[in-house]
């Protein structure tokens, strides 16, 4: 009799464990303040109200696209959710790799009734890809190193001779080679029109190499601030939201350098081939984490606009701060007197060719 209620305590549990791992759900995003402020807003409070979802948070957003197109050839997608930018969303969705959403039927209306594709409007740039925040990739600068001048202009971060010392950029021709011809002389609506030409893309790497020794490579968003905090570089570009924390949170010496910020979208997609249970669990996250109120509080904890018309009206102070929010936004008219529009389906068409030659020319 013992054994026999052994041998059943013993299926039991073992029946036990794919349920318990069934209620997993593995989200993907960029790490760092901005994971925080997505725990705090959406993911604490959405499993508050699901005790028997356990949220799994993977930093892998920066190679979201390389490691779905191989989870896809291996037929075992293992994230549920993912964070990624406009122009990585279409290149998921165009191969077939993100699922397409019906904005009215898998989003929550705005709280006046407004149909989620009126309250997201033109940011739904995708079938596949539900906006979350807009936000900006600019610079910041040590305001103890840059003498009586501190800089204006997006050129300063050519001016080696004005302002000596490292800079930091990003690992990756985005927002580089733009702002590299637009300080080489091309007009800001030209841009794309030049960069489309193998001497567009010569150009733009001729105008990095003036300062490419003096530059330290990015890859995660938390490099720059890092770097900037220990004084190892005067100047450095990364996303406005680690901006703000460095500044505002650590009280860190440093700046904000808004001029030709890029614009850009950050958002989720939800993979191709989830089993029918995954994905159903996934849509039920994703009608929460982007309702107004959700999108709202994000905004208690990073300087990140969000994408909804609704939201807007709702950003308030920081959480724990105390300071007004909206002055810190990327959208802030004070900060948007200069901006550049990133071009997400110029991108989408050219990231993989324009990534390979990028990556050459830092090996030469």
């Amino acid at each position: 009799m013992k054994l026999k209620s052994l041998l059943i305590a013993a299926t039991a549990l073992t029946m036990s464990v794919p349920a318990a791992f069934a209620e997993d759900m593995t989200i993907v995003s960029w790490g760092g303040a901005y994971s925080d402020s997505q725990n705090n807003a959406y993911h604490k409070p959405y499993m508050a109200m699901h005790p028997d979802v356990n949220i799994i948070n993977d930093e892998s957003s920066n190679e979201a696209v390389a490691k779905l197109r191989a989870m896809n050839e291996a037929g075992n997608v293992t994230w549920d959710v993912v964070d990624v930018v406009a122009s990585d969303a279409i290149r998921l969705c165009d191969e077939g790799l993100a699922v397409e959403i019906d904005p009215d039927k898998d989003l929550a209306p705005a709280p006046d009734g407004t149909p989620a594709s009126e309250d997201f409007g033109d940011l739904l740039v995708s079938e596949c890809f539900i906006p979350q925040i807009v936000y900006s990739t600019t610079f910041g600068y040590r305001t103890d190193k840059v003498g009586d001048e501190p800089p204006t202009d997006i050129c300063a971060v050519f001016d080696t001779e004005k302002y000596p010392g490292k800079r930091s950029l990003e690992k990756r021709p985005i927002n580089n080679v733009e702002w590299a011809l637009l300080c080489d002389g091309v007009a800001k609506e030209d841009i794309y029109d030049v960069l489309s030409t193998p001497e567009g893309v010569d150009q733009a790497l001729a105008k990095l190499d003036t300062i490419k020794d003096d530059v330290i490579w990015w890859s995660a968003g938390a490099e720059t601030p890092q770097l900037l905090a220990d004084g190892e570089v005067v100047m450095g570009s990364t996303y406005n939201g680690r901006l703000f924390s460095v500044i505002e949170e650590q009280d860190q010496p440093v700046a904000m350098l808004w001029d030709a910020q890029v614009f850009d979208l950050d958002g989720w997609i939800i993979p191709a081939g989830l089993p029918e249970d995954r994905l159903k669990a996934a849509m039920d996250y994703i009608y929460f984490a982007t309702d107004t109120q959700r999108l709202a509080d994000q905004a208690k904890y990073i300087s990140y606009g969000p994408a909804r018309k609704s939201s807007a009206p709702l950003v308030g102070k920081h959480a724990d701060l105390g300071i007004e929010m909206a002055p810190h936004m990327p959208t802030d008219p004070n900060n948007a007197k200069n901006t550049f529009l990133y071009n997400y389906e110029w991108w989408a068409d050219n990231r993989d060719d324009l990534d390979a030659k990028f990556q050459a020319w830092l090996t030469q």
